[in-house]
């Protein structure tokens, strides 16, 4: 037990002038380092009775050493540089965040690529990639192109992503192993950034296919060839943009502080980085002010940052940090929290954005489809008829695991003159959406589900091969609710109150009823036009 009147005399002996303080424990080890403007008024306020979040820390506390420095500023810059250096248990730590992360090519006989947070251990790394989307771009761009396996262990028969096009399965010995390793050494030099080599390829097996009239795969060779150009030009914007604003939002729940990180252009959210920390012993707000220094010493500083509200004691306290970013920056640092306008605006934006990452029910989807990418984006269809009449189609948009009503979309039948053909409604509806996006250029969707059996999965996949697309799909049979995959006569069956089931329950139940209520407003409608006739 802490001996409280020895540490009061040792606080007593502190020096009231800016500087560092830091905590040790019985053991000698730093668990806490801390910045001052007055060193013993600082360190005096974690005894007040009040400071109900200071008594872990208090009670561990051994010893105090301190540096004292000139002015506030630079007590700032040097607690950045010892937290980094000693990594004290009580400082929060970017180590803990979601940002970072590598891409990682396997070295194993037959390499996969994967995404992992540790640049550790065999294999071949790259990044760190600070952008999640151009990270995620990357890797599924390079499984489309080279088809290099994703599984964890090689499974005895060929799984999804050999039937939607973007594996070679050696598990089941498609593909040579000198064949796999050229395919590897070519992954490696596209994601190094060696783009040119590959569209010149693809140009030339397109004029292949064309010359023999396989006008399919020489769509499927387009596509690639414009999603390869697609990527590079985003990449070359990204490379001069340099963002005139970050937005910062963070929210509390129970033990845990989440921070989003908002790139903003013109004033759109152009991408967006969390982090999630455990409450120790300090104030959320007191965590996102030390996550603010910690993180704009390790990443670029743009020239304003917009805050969803002041975490900071005074306004001293804010200018300080201003100070000290614009230190590091070399040029002048404005921190706002706008009251209203513009400014506000984008604020209340980050803020609805703001999300605790994706769900649990996505992670076990991707890892039960074996997908490149968790599914953050999915859309369902269905189609609905009264016998031949009044046949309709319908689609809702799921984003992160939850509706997405904006992207809700109705289709009318066109191709089918009166005729019931629930296929070829699924055909149509799915061939519709996506020939709409592709002239759009819009992002796809990671994974389409289908409401029906395997002849409507099979109808969708049609309509995707015409357009030149190869997507991860799965239909969700309605009776015995079994999920169907591409290629397999087996039907998966999950239990059925397992989250990825009530996911993709809650997807297909919103689905089928806009079907519904789309088919009985058609009816109501030639009803009333039918009396109004009469």
């Amino acid at each position: 037990m802490v001996d409280m009147s020895d540490l009061e005399e040792k606080i007593s002996k502190l020096p009231a002038d800016p500087g560092v303080y830091v905590f040790r424990d019985s053991a000698g080890s730093i668990i806490y380092i801390g910045k001052a403007g007055n060193l013993k008024r600082r360190v005096s306020s974690y005894l007040r009775p009040d400071a109900i979040k200071t008594r872990v820390l208090v009670q561990k506390i051994s010893d105090i050493d301190y540096i004292v420095v000139d002015n506030e500023v630079e007590a700032l810059l040097l607690e950045n540089r010892l937290i980094k250096k000693h990594s004290p248990r009580y400082n929060i730590m970017l180590k803990d965040s979601k940002t970072y992360a590598y891409i990682k090519i396997t070295q194993e006989k037959f390499p996969r690529i994967l995404t992992t947070r540790k640049a550790s251990g065999r294999g071949k790394f790259f990044g760190p990639y600070v952008n999640g989307r151009s990270r995620a771009e990357v890797t599924a761009l390079a499984t489309r192109l080279f088809k290099l396996r994703t599984c964890k262990t090689l499974p005895k028969r060929a799984c999804l992503s050999h039937y939607i096009g973007i594996c070679k399965a050696p598990c089941i010995g498609l593909v040579s192993k000198e064949q796999y390793d050229s395919d590897v050494r070519d992954a490696i030099k596209f994601i190094e950034g060696e783009t040119l080599f590959m569209t010149d390829r693809l140009k030339s097996e397109m004029k292949d296919a064309s010359g023999r009239m396989d006008y399919e795969t020489a769509l499927e060779k387009r596509r690639q060839i414009e999603s390869i150009q697609g990527f590079v030009q985003r990449q070359n914007v990204d490379r001069i943009r340099n963002f005139d604003q970050d937005v910062i939002a963070f929210s509390a729940v129970k033990d845990r502080v989440t921070i989003g990180m908002f790139s903003v252009k013109r004033g759109v959210i152009l991408g967006k980085k969390e982090f999630s920390f455990s409450i120790d012993f300090e104030t959320p707000q007191r965590m996102v002010e030390g996550f603010v220094k910690l993180y704009y010493s390790q990443n670029y500083i743009p020239n304003e940052i917009l805050i969803a509200s002041s975490v900071w004691e005074t306004d001293q306290e804010r200018r300080l940090t201003e100070e000290y970013l614009s230190r590091l920056r070399k040029s002048r640092v404005r921190i706002v929290i706008p009251e209203k306008g513009s400014k506000r605006d984008l604020v209340v934006l980050a803020m609805k954005n703001l999300r605790e990452g994706a769900s649990e029910a996505l992670v076990a989807l991707q890892k039960m489809l074996n997908l490149p990418s968790v599914p953050q984006t999915m859309e369902i269809f269905d189609a609905s008829n009264l016998g031949s009449d009044y046949l309709v189609g319908a689609m809702t948009r799921w984003v992160e695991g939850r509706p997405d009503k904006s992207g809700y979309r109705k289709f009318k039948i066109r191709s089918l003159a009166g005729k019931s053909d629930d296929y070829a409604a699924i055909r149509e509806i799915v061939h519709r959406r996506y020939k709409r996006l592709i002239a759009e250029k819009k992002e796809m969707p990671g994974l389409i589900m289908i409401d029906g059996g395997p002849g409507q999965l099979s109808s969708a996949i049609d309509a995707l091969k015409g357009l030149g697309l190869h997507m991860p799909i799965i239909a969700l049979a309605k009776k015995e609710e079994e999920i169907y995959l591409p290629g397999r006569t087996v039907p998966v069956r999950l239990d059925k109150n397992s989250q990825v089931m009530l996911l993709l329950r809650a997807m297909r139940d919103s689905v089928h009823r806009m079907a519904i209520s789309y088919n009985r407003k058609q009816r109501e409608m030639e009803f009333e036009k039918s009396a109004a006739g009469e």
